[in-house]
């Protein structure tokens, strides 16, 4: 693998906190990635950054009797905030409001133009007399011509997949009024000609590996014959001007200047610090040795196998596209979509009101959507991290560096000859590290959960096994073989996992007096040494609490 990694996730739009199944679609499984890179030596780059032009956000700015920039700037804020107390550890959070990005996107749209693959064309928009005002794709509902599900936007149909545009649905409505008196009327746009880059797509899809099938088969069914051009501008105020004659008084459509930002971001992070250079990580041969990771959910996929690639491949510039793009399914809530619109499902200020970050990061990488829709349910969530944080890992920590602090003047003991034992246990761990680190590399989240778990388990057997405490008074070395052995253990298993769950992880090194001056836990090289080292005799140990306490099936209840 590059040791140069480029890692973004999708972008969450600024009107309002996300729900859980944004944060488990591509900001968490993302920060998790970043996280292990780091830990085996990558250079990496975590970008992010809201996503803030579009009606949603001026509907939304009015309504808080705001301008669309004063609501994006406490959104952002509001936002970023929620995702630190998370633990995401993004290396840059921009906003595609930014004008790096104004500058950028006006800047590919121009050699989309002189590459002639911008089209000038009539199209027919949607007014709604109620609302007083066009109404973008997203804001008229209907049914789908396709599957008939009556609820499906003017942009897509979230049942079915397919990209639409207003006209295609029947019977449509005003999402925000209800209004079912449209008129289409006639207004100039602009078109992205997607299908004069199909043979070019399809090439640059050739080329890909380690997508999911999912994903894959997704980009594979939209880059056929039938693939149409985009419209990438709209009848709004509020996004990046189109910097063409005739064309005051539009921007373009957000879902084309947002991926955009993606690279803006990485410039304005350039910027901000001295010596650093974006094109490393997006331009030409300097990002040759650049692996650049996508994470989103499934409904993004479409704009990111086609449209930002057309963007960009289109432009005639030496851009650095996605070579994997990590696609997941959706988080359900009792058998329903989350949604942020409709107020449905556990949003993350909640669910940090209620619990520790740490736990909601270990459930959902643990039942991550990778290759189907996961639900969620308050009484699974409760018994499953219960069991594994509280039960496995915390009673392995527990009561191995307790014992340790009153059996051995609260020192990591010396002493004691290696036996059998102490080897088959390093022996197994060993392996399933092994197999963990390929979980990581092969982005298999739920694999990497259940690798770790069994670290924790194997680690809580052998301590079961050993006994020390039964030995203390009759064979004190090998009690202090066996509690060094454990508290060696308890150390590993806190640093594999500290992609995941980063604070437990955190305070269980701090307990062992093993924080590194970087905050960042090295991945475990020679596993078997690691346990059976004896250099780490004298160190203080500190434990002054459990490091997770079980969760009470009342702190759920806001869940449902």
């Amino acid at each position: 693998m590059s040791h140069r990694i480029l890692i973004t996730s999708a972008l969450p739009y600024v009107n309002g906190v996300k729900h859980l199944g944004n944060l488990v679609g591509s900001l968490l499984p993302a920060d998790v990635h970043a996280r292990f890179h780091r830990q085996i030596g990558s250079d990496v780059l975590f970008i992010c950054a809201t996503d803030e032009h579009g009606t949603p956000t001026e509907i939304a700015a009015a309504a808080a009797s705001q301008s669309p920039h004063a609501f994006c700037d406490v959104q952002h804020a509001r936002q970023a905030d929620i995702y630190r107390r998370f633990g995401l550890s993004f290396d840059h959070f921009g906003r595609s409001s930014a004008p790096s990005n104004r500058a950028l996107t006006q800047h590919l749209y121009r050699r989309l133009d002189g590459a002639g693959l911008i089209a000038e064309r009539s199209v027919p928009q949607i007014w709604s007399p109620a609302d007083g005002r066009y109404l973008p794709d997203r804001y008229v509902l209907g049914t789908c011509p396709h599957c008939g599900d009556t609820g499906a936007r003017g942009d897509q149909c979230d049942a079915c997949g397919h990209l639409l545009d207003p006209p295609d649905l029947i019977a449509p409505r005003s999402a925000l009024s209800g209004d079912t008196r449209l008129e289409i009327r006639e207004s100039r746009h602009l078109f992205l000609r997607q299908s004069a880059l199909l043979d070019t797509l399809n090439g640059w899809l050739d080329t890909r590996a380690g997508w999911p099938p999912f994903v894959l088969s997704l980009a594979r069914s939209w880059l056929t014959a039938d693939l149409k051009d985009r419209c990438i501008t709209r009848d709004l105020a509020w996004g990046v001007p189109v910097p063409r004659p005739g064309f005051a008084g539009k921007v373009f459509y957000v879902w084309f200047d947002a991926p955009i930002a993606y690279i803006a971001a990485t410039q304005d992070w350039a910027a901000a610090r001295p010596g650093r250079d974006w094109r490393a990580w997006w331009w030409g041969a300097a990002a040759r040795d650049t692996q650049y990771v996508q994470f989103l959910g499934k409904d993004n996929v479409p704009f990111h196998t086609v449209s930002f690639p057309a963007t960009l491949l289109g432009s005639g510039e030496p851009w650095h596209t996605a070579d994997v793009i990590k696609g997941f399914h959706w988080l359900t809530h009792a058998g329903g979509k989350f949604s942020t619109s409709q107020g449905r499902g556990i949003f993350c200020d909640k669910a940090l009101e209620a619990l520790p970050a740490d736990l909601w990061r270990w459930w959902l990488i643990a039942n991550a959507p990778e290759s189907a829709d996961t639900d969620f349910q308050a009484a699974r969530f409760v018994a499953d991290v219960n069991k594994d944080l509280a039960d496995v890992f915390g009673n392995l920590v527990q009561r191995t560096v307790r014992f340790a602090q009153g059996a051995f003047a609260g020192r990591v003991p010396d002493g004691g000859e290696i036996g059998p034992a102490e080897r088959a246990v390093a022996a197994d761990v060993a392996g399933h590290v092994a197999r963990l680190r390929a979980c990581h590399e092969a982005r298999e989240f739920r694999r990497a959960a259940a690798e770790t778990r069994a670290i924790w388990s194997r680690s809580n057997a052998y301590v079961q096994e050993r006994a020390p405490w039964s030995v203390l008074g009759t064979d004190r070395a090998q009690a202090a073989l066996a509690t060094r052995t454990a508290l060696n253990l308890v150390q590993l298993g806190a640093t594999v996992a500290w992609s995941i769950v980063p604070d437990v992880a955190a305070r269980v090194l701090g307990a062992l007096s093993a924080v590194p001056a970087s905050g960042i836990p090295a991945w475990p090289e020679d596993v078997e040494r690691t346990i059976l080292d004896g250099g780490r005799a004298g160190r203080a140990l500190s434990l002054a609490a459990p490091p997770v306490t079980k969760v009470e099936p009342q702190q759920l209840a806001f869940a449902g």
